[in-house]
């Protein structure tokens, strides 16, 4: 398990493209950026979803912890399920950003498989990750970044700075 977390920084925009953290060009935005990667295994949703409320106590985001940790244990969820079949079991990563309006949450696997949303029956035990995710956050999306390396973001609105 590895972890990195910065503290406040002046930096430019992401490069991904249609993702929420795409600058305006007017100047430097503060953020505050954590990261964690994790293997594949079961164990990797409270891993990820215990560093992640931390990590907003610890940026002052309390408010957040709550949806966070939710959407975080489902991201996470899929990453591992999506990873652990692959034969090189390859690890998967939690980022979280903070800005003055929002807290991107990315969760980051190398399969080579897309993202597949689905709705889940009534009886279903599985299924619901993604409708979880929808109604917690402002937006999500995925987006692939490479032939084995796909991200899956979700966006919370900050409630105050």
């Amino acid at each position: 398990m590895t972890a990195r977390s910065h503290t406040p920084t002046a930096t430019g925009a992401h490069t991904l493209p249609g993702r929420p953290w795409r600058g305006s060009g007017a100047g430097p935005a503060l953020h505050r950026t954590s990261i964690l990667e994790l293997a594949p295994l079961p164990g990797a949703i409270p891993c990820a979803r215990l560093h992640a409320v931390h990590v907003l106590h610890e940026w002052g985001l309390r408010e957040l912890a709550d949806d966070a940790a939710l959407v975080v244990s489902e991201l996470i969820t899929n990453a591992a399920d999506a990873s652990i079949v692959l034969p090189d079991r390859p690890p998967i990563a939690l980022r979280l950003l903070a800005s003055e309006t929002s807290l991107v949450i990315e969760v980051w696997d190398q399969s080579p498989l897309d993202l597949e949303p689905r709705e889940a029956g009534t009886d279903d035990e599985c299924g619901r990750g993604l409708t979880v995710v929808a109604a917690l956050s402002d937006r999500w999306g995925w987006e692939r970044t490479g032939y084995r390396r796909k991200v899956v973001w979700a966006v919370l609105a900050l409630l105050h700075l």
